[in-house]
């Protein structure tokens, strides 16, 4: 007979599909240790069949549009932040793809945010990134930016996607077929996918320029509006990635 210990490791090591089988021989177990394990298994298994509905509900759009053969899900980050660039994603997953617990990116801890853009840019059938300056962002306004952004990832992808699913917006400028979708980032699989690479590209971007202008904390705020970064701004006057027209509010540009 094995021991508990002996057992747990097996449920440490149970893929997916040997949990049933587990469940079946330990469920009635004379050992309370045991059944417990049995029960873990059992709560495992219901969370991952949730998150298999859940994402069967994220594929709506693309059944509803299924006619079309490439696509692709659009969406941005970085239109809030006083420093960095705004990034748009776009991603075509291939047809019936169910990557579990993709989501809004802002819905993800940073740690599953890493390995679901792993999975995604691994198993896409095309993505790409489209990334827009601060200088730019002066120039042109936030709103102009994230469009030029957009139009940038997309016009990147190969094969060309014949429909978008965007977040929220219609793209100017783009002659393939839109469909905004409000809060799509968490209502379709796709939109939710360019969310995630969106969302890890910049951030590793601000990383980076942590590396530089350590002052800052672009590691921890990312550029954003926290308290340390405006008093740092106050007293180290902005950097080159500081938006002027975000920051009059601080310090004078």
């Amino acid at each position: 007979m094995k021991s508990t210990i002996e057992i747990k490791k097996i449920l440490q090591a149970a893929s997916v599909e040997e949990l049933p089988e587990f469940i079946a021989a330990y469920a009635s177990d004379e050992r309370q240790g045991v059944r417990k394990l049995a029960e873990t298994a059992a709560k495992r298994l219901a969370a991952l069949e949730k998150e298999r509905a859940r994402i069967e509900t994220l594929r709506r759009y693309e059944e509803q549009y299924s006619e079309y053969e490439y696509i692709c899900g659009v969406d941005e980050v970085g239109r809030g932040p006083l420093a960095g660039p705004v990034v748009a994603g776009a991603v075509i997953l291939p047809k019936g793809c169910r990557i579990l617990y993709i989501n809004d990116s802002k819905q993800l801890s940073e740690k599953k945010r890493e390995e679901l853009y792993d999975v995604i840019t691994g198993q896409a059938a095309a993505w790409a990134v489209g990334c827009v300056s601060p200088e730019r962002i002066d120039e042109i306004n936030i709103l102009q930016a994230t469009y030029e952004a957009m139009r940038q990832a997309v016009g990147r992808l190969r094969p060309v996607p014949d429909l978008l699913l965007n977040d929220a917006v219609q793209i100017p400028g783009i002659s393939i077929p839109q469909v905004p979708v409000i809060k799509g980032d968490a209502k379709s699989i796709t939109i939710g996918a360019a969310s995630i690479v969106a969302k890890v590209t910049r951030d590793r971007m601000m990383q980076q320029y942590d590396k530089t202008y350590p002052e800052y904390g672009f590691a921890e705020n990312k550029g954003y509006g926290s308290r340390e970064h405006i008093e740092a701004l106050q007293k180290h006057g902005p950097t080159p990635i500081h938006r002027r027209s975000f920051i009059r509010n601080f310090v004078a540009t």
